[in-house]
């Protein structure tokens, strides 16, 4: 049997979830050479030049690669030139497949890439006239060295060097692999999927892992390969206290669904498209992501779907961070926020942040598949459609009816579902705003004595309920149901079906007759596939 609808699919035919960090892109910088007075009191006060100039510290840079080449002749470990364009990844996957020690340097990649440097620029004095040397920040094209790496706790990963001061160092690790070494360790069976797990002999102890990886994991073994690799500061400038701190430039957290065949995740998919391309609005990713949206969040809040093959790819962004779902090996849902940059969620960059940011990255996850299965679970049956749309009686109460295809219950509808997700709910003024756009020409005076008796009988029939304390509403979840049920029906069903002119002919021909129950069968198809039926 096909699943009908995402919450089906996510309740019947998932049989592995697992929340973890993916990708951490990190960077390691010294933070007493951030700036430059920083620079130059490391070149006038620690090595003790007389005045500041990246002159001085050409030394250093010259002495790092000359490290470099004699740490790679002495330990067999190739140098690799990486040609313009060329997939890093790729090269590493050669060389990983041929490794066989348990942890140690696969190779160093070298490339030349942009950087931000200190340069050295000439000022006058304005009162002598003569010029000095003067350190200000600028943008180079220096040489890189990325060290390949196999870790015994970690796997696969890579640091890569600046050769030039104040020699930036990146730092690439990733979450799956980490806890892959941590199965294998502790003898549990598992099967490897790309970048993930497809299925594990013990789910809960494979959870417990993976949020086992913290910040203090992360930092020891950075600290520990810059103990073995060539370093551009001797110990003499680290005991003076020019060490490297980390912070996050990328970070992934994951989501991911495991189904028990691949039918079911295409079938995903479908649903998810179609019901969910307008995720980037502004009030979805306030949702989504629990921020704050205003006039001045610099953002295009937009959804976008990519088509790889036949399974899509669905982007959501907020400001330079997004989610991103995609159908992984034709088996695993992934469902992935990215962070590019911590401050759109007013958190630092240090490393120490991590585990505010894995909240914020798994809550987003699973924000996006409670919109996604509230979306497709607005089916009900015939009875409660006709206690919705005829009058009725309750505790001595008239219910007034919410007759279905009439105009201002459809707007009305439709209004709710604006505020379907909203925790905090809706005031009468705003679901009025919105009822009396939607209205437009029918009806040019939709008063507030017209809002308030249709929320009374919207709260009479059991789709809102008044927040206590409050002049704010909230919709139930037969409220969410039934506004996503008459707004869907008749956009996708009764206006399409009705748009067309009816056949006028006095006595139908044997044509005509086959032609109608042609569209008829259409129709109880069309009528299933949109999910409509009670």
């Amino acid at each position: 049997m096909i699943p009908k609808n995402v919450a089906e699919i996510l309740r019947n035919h998932v049989v592995l979830e697992v929340e973890s960090i993916d990708r951490m892109y990190l960077n390691g910088y010294v933070p007493l050479l951030q700036s430059d007075g920083g620079a130059a009191s490391f070149i006038r006060n620690h090595l003790g030049k007389p005045f500041a100039s990246t002159a001085a510290v050409a030394p250093m840079s010259h002495q790092f690669v000359i490290d470099i080449e004699r740490f790679a002749q002495q330990n067999g470990v190739e140098i690799v030139c990486f040609a313009k364009g060329q997939r890093k990844d790729d090269v590493m996957k050669e060389y990983f497949a041929k490794f066989q020690p348990p942890e140690g340097v696969l190779f160093i990649g070298k490339a030349q890439e942009k950087a931000f440097v200190f340069r050295t620029v000439k000022r006058k004095n304005p009162q002598t006239g003569q010029s000095y040397p003067w350190l200000v920040r600028g943008t180079a094209l220096p040489n890189h060295y990325y060290f390949y790496i196999v870790d015994d706790d970690f796997g696969p990963m890579f640091i890569k060097f600046c050769s030039y001061f104040p020699y930036a160092v990146k730092f690439c690790i990733n979450g799956h692999e980490w806890v892959k070494r941590q199965l294998t360790k502790e003898a549990i069976g598992f099967v490897a999927l790309d970048n993930g797990i497809l299925s594990c002999d013990n789910p809960q102890r494979l959870q417990q892992l993976c949020l086992q990886l913290d910040e203090q994991k992360i930092d020891t073994v950075f600290r520990k390969w810059l103990a073995r690799l060539p370093h551009p500061f001797c110990s003499e400038h680290r005991s003076a206290g020019y060490r490297y701190n980390l912070s996050n430039i990328q970070l992934e957290l994951s989501l991911t669904h495991v189904f028990d065949r691949p039918m079911a995740g295409r079938q995903f998919f479908e649903e998810v498209v179609r019901e969910n391309i307008d995720l980037g609005r502004p009030e979805m990713v306030q949702l989504i992501f629990g921020r704050r949206i205003t006039r001045r969040t610099p953002s295009s809040f937009r959804t976008r779907i990519v088509t790889q093959g036949v399974v899509p790819t669905l982007n959501v962004y907020y400001k330079k961070s997004k989610i991103k779902q995609y159908y992984k090996e034709g088996r695993g849902l992934r469902t992935e926020t990215t962070i590019n940059d911590t401050r759109d969620f007013g958190i630092g960059r240090m490393l120490k942040n991590l585990d505010a940011l894995r909240q914020i990255g798994f809550s987003a996850n699973r924000r996006l598949l409670d919109v996604q299965t509230i979306s497709h679970d607005c089916t009900m049956g015939d009875e409660k459609f006709m206690s919705l749309i005829r009058p009725s009686s309750k505790h001595g109460q008239r219910i007034s009816a919410l007759p279905f295809g009439n105009v201002r219950v459809q707007a009305l509808m439709q209004t709710l579902c604006l505020f379907a997700l909203v925790p905090n709910g809706f005031r009468s003024r705003e679901a009025r705003e919105y009822t009396s756009q939607l209205l437009g020409a029918f009806s040019p005076e939709y008063t507030s004595g017209k809002m308030t008796y249709d929320l009374r009988r919207l709260r009479l029939h059991g789709l809102i309920k008044r927040i206590p304390r409050s002049n704010r509403y909230q919709l139930t979840d037969d409220g969410v149901r039934a506004s996503l049920f008459f707004t869907r029906a008749q956009t996708r069903f009764f206006r399409t079906a009705f748009s067309s002119p009816m056949c006028t002919e006095a006595k139908p021909s044997s044509v005509s007759i086959h032609a109608f129950r042609k569209a008829y069968k259409a129709v109880d198809g069309f009528i299933e596939k949109l999910q409509l039926a009670s």
